[in-house]
């Protein structure tokens, strides 16, 4: 495995950050490019516990980004303070990262995940975890609405959060029994998304990543 990219993402990413918050961590690594013709292909994504570590094989890495997943996307746009591992090929992930975005597969995404954390609020098992757990999934839902608007209106995602308190206020009230106002926050980034003339093309550019990540193959055979 040789890692390509890594850093750090989640609430310390965002600016949510509490005294009880985990850590969480993401990265792209190649394999080495004749184990795929093997019988036993390398494995896609590595993840682990404690710490919190999800690492995946490029090629997945790259179908995740162009699907528009907001967790794989924000590896390529994180504050400077946030990467822990930056090679050649890393920076180049990070230079190309706009040729990932899209329009519909941006909206699509963060519309999707912002709405699962809504249906996870509404569950009959949402009181498992309690207050917390809620508040928790609150901020989530606010957070993905926020990012994906900016994202989709100026092609840039916005990973530290500008005020976020207003997302941990956010979060308290609607897991203190305000479901309505994240049903509306939910109601009102659609009603955004529906009128926001964006500047994100209709298709990703799968053609430039499709030259780095034969570049990276390329790099990763035998000598």
């Amino acid at each position: 495995m040789h890692l390509l990219l890594s850093g750090i993402v989640g609430s310390v990413a965002y600016g949510l950050a509490g005294p009880d918050s985990d850590v969480d961590r993401i990265g792209v690594f190649a394999a080495p490019t004749v184990a795929f013709h093997g019988l036993h292909p390398p494995r896609e994504s590595v993840v682990t516990t404690e710490p919190d570590v999800t690492l995946h094989e490029c090629a997945k890495y790259a179908r995740l980004a162009l699907s528009g997943n907001p967790t794989a996307t924000e590896l390529m746009w994180l504050p400077e303070e946030c990467y822990e591992t930056r090679t050649e090929f890393g920076d180049r992930l990070i230079g190309i990262r706009a040729a990932f975005l899209s329009a519909p597969r941006v909206r699509d995404a963060y519309l999707g995940y912002a709405s699962q954390q809504f249906r996870k609020l509404t569950a009959r098992d949402s009181s498992i975890g309690g207050r917390r757990r809620s508040a928790k999934h609150a901020r989530h839902l606010a957070r993905l609405l926020h990012q994906g608007r900016v994202l989709y209106a100026t092609g840039v995602l916005e990973i530290r959060l500008a005020d976020p308190e207003w997302f941990r206020a956010f979060g308290e009230r609607v897991a203190g029994g305000a479901l309505a106002e994240a049903e509306e926050l939910v109601a009102a980034a659609e009603r955004d998304f529906a009128r926001i003339r964006t500047p994100l093309p209709e298709r990703p550019d799968e053609e430039t990543v499709e030259r780095w990540l034969l570049d990276v193959r390329a790099a990763h055979l035998p000598r």
